[in-house]
């Protein structure tokens, strides 16, 4: 099963764990097969909220909600329930600088 793990950081923790740490667990995903697609975000100063109300289109800068913790990133993993996704949750580096919400990929209930 796939879960989403979202890396989430204060600002000022944005950068305390190095690319290369995380960079090593990624690869230590990948090679057991559990690493579906991983990628570092940008800080959320960097962002753009987009908004359709009513067919109008509006931009915002910045994120959806001001929060304490930032979206920095994700680990998308192949586990086979959610304890082991919870393991390799606890193992994402920057979970010891921040927080890790681990969260099930639904499928779209769509007729094929």
């Amino acid at each position: 099963m796939k879960y989403l793990c979202l890396v989430y950081l204060e600002e000022e923790n944005w950068s305390a764990c190095p690319d290369e740490v995380c960079f090593a667990y990624g690869e230590q995903l990948r090679e057991s097969l559990h690493l579906l697609a991983a990628e570092p975000l940008h800080p959320v100063s960097r962002a753009t909220t987009v908004r359709v109300r009513n067919g109008q289109t509006s931009l915002f800068d910045g994120p959806f909600a001001e929060t304490k913790e930032q979206l920095a990133g994700f680990y998308l993993v192949d586990a086979k329930d959610l304890n082991e996704a919870i393991q390799i949750a606890a193992g994402i580096p920057p979970a010891r600088y921040g927080s890790i919400e681990v969260r099930p990929v639904r499928e779209l209930a769509i007729a094929r």
